[in-house]
């Protein structure tokens, strides 16, 4: 399976080459163009969780009305998210859609000729009659901002032959700008959000605990996949912003007055009683 994901990502990559015979800008084409491709599902995306901000007081008094019944609860629920167009994964479904070419790229990006199947017949992911096989077969041209992009930033900075401090650097630093493009496309995407709802703190807090995931991918994984991760970011960023100028940024409903407490009437005081029952006296 991975085999044959990783010959599909190689036939664009080995197109872009031949455009510009570069291996990291031929990783970067190739992730614009599933960005791109990917466009309106993350447009759907978006609009979706606009749309669960806006139900929230529709939310609360269906959680208030059904308290007691929790599947009635559900079903209400589910017949509110298919009214309004929601669907409460849909941050994590264009996640899951890229997940199947990360790993294709890492199977790619690990062995690009296939030299270490067991099977002696085994063709390479890269076409063979294309320019970036020729220049993979020669062992040159398979580095991107000093990097390998085979190898993986902790294959380098554990290394048996000892941590070389300026080796590493480009890897260290790739795993920096995943994880902080990673976050702050979550800060960009929940910014001015309110967290009224515990279906909304656990979205949010999904999404927070996304870019520590991204961050252990960007240490494991190929330095070529950082690359991938990190265009992605860089693209969806700038996607959200022009979202965020079509639509405009999803506002919270206001938050209903909180109903102020009842004066309980005060009991008259002893004291007061018997100045009554004196006065009473007197007059008579």
């Amino acid at each position: 399976m991975l085999d044959a994901l990783a010959r599909i990502i190689a036939v664009p990559m080995t197109f872009f080459f031949e455009l510009i015979p570069n291996y990291g800008l031929s990783i970067i084409f190739l992730t614009l163009l599933v960005n791109i491709l990917m466009f309106p599902l993350t447009l759907k995306q978006t609009r979706s969780t606009r749309a669960m901000t806006e139900i929230q007081p529709e939310v609360k008094k269906l959680q208030k009305q059904y308290k007691d019944d929790q599947e009635t609860l559900q079903k209400e629920m589910m017949a509110l998210y298919k009214e309004k167009g929601v669907n409460p994964a849909g941050c994590l479904f264009p996640m899951l859609v890229q997940m199947p070419i990360w790993f294709g790229l890492f199977r790619l990006l690990r062995d690009p000729l296939n030299t270490s199947s067991n099977n002696p017949d085994a063709e390479s992911f890269i076409p063979e009659t294309s320019k970036l096989y020729e220049t993979l077969s020669r062992g040159t041209e398979g580095t991107f901002l000093g990097m390998d992009l085979g190898v993986s930033p902790s294959e380098v900075i554990t290394a048996d032959t000892g941590f070389d401090f300026v080796a590493a650097l480009p890897y260290v630093l790739i795993v920096l700008v995943v994880l902080g493009t990673a976050y702050f496309q979550q800060w960009q995407t929940t910014r001015g959000q309110k967290q009224d709802s515990d279906q909304a703190r656990q979205m949010q807090l999904v999404t927070k605990i996304m870019p520590l995931m991204f961050g252990f991918f960007a240490y494991t994984f190929p330095a070529g996949l950082n690359i991938y991760f990190v265009t992605a970011n860089i693209f969806r960023i700038g996607q959200q912003a022009l979202i965020f100028k079509i639509d405009g940024r999803p506002t919270p409903p206001p938050r209903e007055p909180e109903p102020e407490p009842e004066e309980t009437p005060r009991k008259p005081s002893s004291q007061s009683v018997s100045e009554r029952k004196r006065k009473r006296r007197r007059r008579k």
